[in-house]
Order: structure tokens, then sequence, then C-alpha cells
């Protein structure tokens, strides 16, 4: 199990993430307290970090997203808008970067344009929002928005977990 703390600049709060890997795939158990209030969130994966499934709880509301062989789901309802999406983007955390970081293996120099199903906390509404990586370095990734001039050089350890992603979250002590 990795137990990873990070820090919200941009908004001020504190996420405290667990992460088991196991035979069955990659569970996520997160919960973030900031000025906006509290929020949890779990999230599964496959072993090769492809999305599966994830439950956001907030303000005493819940959101559940599932992508299956048929497409996405949200609550329950099929949202075939969101069929380009691969990954999810959890607009409070930046466990979502190791998501698509993780799955493409991208090598050093090489780019990849994915669509993710993002999640606006505390809304709890989910839109496709493109995105571009590109590996800058061995732990290095400039992340573009491709619909707006939003652009970061993120610095990610060795699993692809974010260590710094300037002016919004850094990894804080354990």
């Amino acid at each position: 199990m990795t137990e990873i703390v990070w820090i919200g600049l941009d908004e001020p709060s504190r996420e405290s993430c667990r992460i088991e890997s196991g035979p069955e795939g990659v569970a996520v158990n997160s919960e973030i307290e900031g000025a906006a209030g509290a929020c949890s969130y779990t999230l599964r994966t496959t072993e090769a970090w492809e999305f599966t499934d994830l439950v956001v709880r907030v303000g005493g509301r819940e959101l559940r997203l599932r992508f299956t062989d048929q497409g996405w789901e949200v609550d329950g309802e099929s949202r075939p808008d969101l069929n380009a999406a691969r990954e999810v983007d959890i607009s409070v955390s930046p466990l979502s970067n190791t998501l698509p970081i993780r799955r493409l293996g991208l090598a050093v120099g090489e780019s990849a344009d994915i669509t993710t199903a993002y999640i606006r906390v505390p809304q709890l509404d989910v839109t496709t929002d493109p995105q571009r990586y590109t590996r800058t370095g061995e732990n290095e990734y400039l992340y573009e928005s491709r619909d707006s001039d939003f652009r970061r050089s993120i610095t990610v350890d060795e699993s692809g977990l974010v260590i710094e992603y300037p002016g919004l979250f850094t990894r804080g002590d354990d």
C-alpha cells in the first residue's frame, strides 16, 4: 500500500490518498479537506491503470462513474457524450494525472492527445476535457489543455504520482 498527501495551493486543501495494488487491479481511497468542505472518492483501475469506476462523495451527495465495454455510465445512466474519454479528471485531485501517465507509457519526447471525463467538485457534473501529455524528462510531463491556454510542467515519482504541479498541488508530509 502507498500513502500520499497532497497539498492544494490554488485552493487550499489537504488530500490523504491510499493506493493498493493487487491481482484485481488498483484501488484508490482518498479524503480531501479544503475550503469548500470535505470530499472523498474511491477509484478503481485495472492493473495497467485503465480506469474502471469511481465514486465521489461531497456534501452528502454521491456521483458514480463507470467505464465498460458498452461505454460510460454516470449514476447508472448511459453517457455517450463521454465516449471519447478514457480517463477521469477529478478537479480537486492530482491523482487524475497518474491515470494517463501510467496507461500511456510515453517515452521521453513522445506526446499523446487524450480526452477525460472531467468531474467538477463540489458541483459533481461531468463533461469531456481534451488534454495533451508530453513526456519531457524521466520524471517530467508537460500537461496542456487542448481547449484553453492552460499548461504546466508536472514532476512525478517513479510510480507516476505527482510530486509537484506548479501553482496547484505539491506533495506534503505523510
